[in-house]
């Protein structure tokens, strides 16, 4: 990851860090290294994150289908 800094402006590059940090989901990952996570729970968290991902990509299919 790479943030541009021009003529000392640290607040917009800041900003534009963060932001392609939440999108990368950085932050989730720091968050979620805090702590150790049994096997067992990371497995359920996977399978979650995997249920919702096809969840929104079945919702996003049928969006355009309807269009």
């Amino acid at each position: 990851m790479k943030i541009e800094v021009f003529d000392n402006q640290i607040e917009p590059a800041l900003k534009q860090l963060k932001k392609q940090m939440l999108k990368d989901g950085l932050f989730q990952e720091m968050k979620r290294r805090q702590h150790y996570e049994k096997p067992s729970v990371k497995r359920k968290r996977k399978s979650a994150q995997a249920r919702k991902k096809r969840r929104k990509a079945l919702k996003r299919s049928l969006q355009y289908e309807s269009d």
